[in-house]
């Protein structure tokens, strides 16, 4: 199997994979996949991610086809590079390989340019016309019309929130807390059309590439509010150059004013997605973006 076979013939890679026709050769991929490096007869290496065979449940549907169909949307407006989806099967994902390297600041702030023109392409409503996932929950893409605020509340607080009191990651006042949070998010301010976001930008999901440009991975992809993108790269230590990465953005497309303080507004939907996912492990920062938000 070369790369022209595969881009003919996707479904066929499972087969040469359980056959071992295909060297593999394990890759970090996240905690939610395996990931491997494939490389072909033809020497050319890509990137593929499958369900892990030690879950307790099997893959979602469409789980893969999701992100296949994200990383093909944020690709339309050929503003930041993003990795070519070469296979999309019900089990996996096989995208182009991106060598990676390390961040610079002239990387940053080219990333920041790039990232403003992704965002400016738009989309025609808030949400998608696919059915989404963050990380391995679902999460509702439903196109509406908005306004942002109910929008937001709606499809990315409130179904992390209720199942991360659920799983008792949080308790009956912290839920409060959040909730409070989600009755005022129509008067922090900054409503615009629905922009083209990644939706899951955390640092971690910035892939920098050996020849200099930063590439996106493992979308959430949606029409959304071009400030949450920018406040989940501040998450987690941060993307590196940060404020270059800012700086260039705002040189093509300036933020309205007031953005640095919904920061934590715009952070509270990660923030809940990792107490669903993960627990209470993560609690104490939903608290602190959370309390960040009502001092705004």
């Amino acid at each position: 199997m070369d790369l022209a076979y595969l881009r003919a013939h996707p479904g066929q890679l499972p087969t040469f994979l359980t056959h071992q026709r295909i060297r593999e050769t394990p890759v970090s991929g996240g905690d939610i996949c395996t990931a491997s490096r494939l490389t072909l007869d033809d020497g050319t290496s890509i990137f593929a991610k499958t369900w892990p065979e030690s879950a307790a449940t099997p893959v979602p549907e469409g789980f893969f086809a999701a992100e296949a169909a994200g990383l093909r949307w944020l690709a339309e407006p050929a503003a930041v590079p993003i990795p070519e989806v070469l296979a999309s099967l019900d089990g996996m994902l096989a995208l182009e390989w991106v060598e990676p390297g390390t961040a610079t600041g002239a990387a940053a702030e080219r990333f920041g340019r790039d990232l403003a023109a992704l965002h400016r392409a738009g989309a025609p409503a808030f949400g998608a016309d696919w059915p989404g996932y963050v990380g391995a929950l679902p999460q509702d893409n439903t196109p509406s019309d908005g306004p942002w605020a109910e929008w937001f509340g709606r499809t990315r607080l409130a179904p992390y929130l209720r199942r991360s009191v659920e799983n008792g990651a949080l308790g009956a006042g912290d839920a409060g807390i959040v909730e409070r949070v989600i009755g005022r998010l129509d008067g922090y301010g900054g409503a615009e059309p629905p922009a083209r976001v990644h939706g899951d930008l955390w640092p971690g999901n910035v892939l920098w590439s050996a020849h200099g440009r930063a590439y996106l991975v493992d979308p959430a992809a949606h029409g959304g509010h071009r400030e949450t993108d920018l406040a989940q790269l501040a998450l987690f230590g941060g993307s590196p150059f940060l404020d270059r990465t800012l700086a260039a953005y705002q040189e093509v497309w300036p933020l309205a004013d007031g953005w640095r303080h919904r920061v934590p507004v715009h952070q509270l939907h990660l923030m809940l997605v990792h107490t669903a996912l993960f627990g209470a492990a993560y609690r104490e920062s939903v608290l602190a973006v959370a309390r960040a938000a009502l001092s705004v």
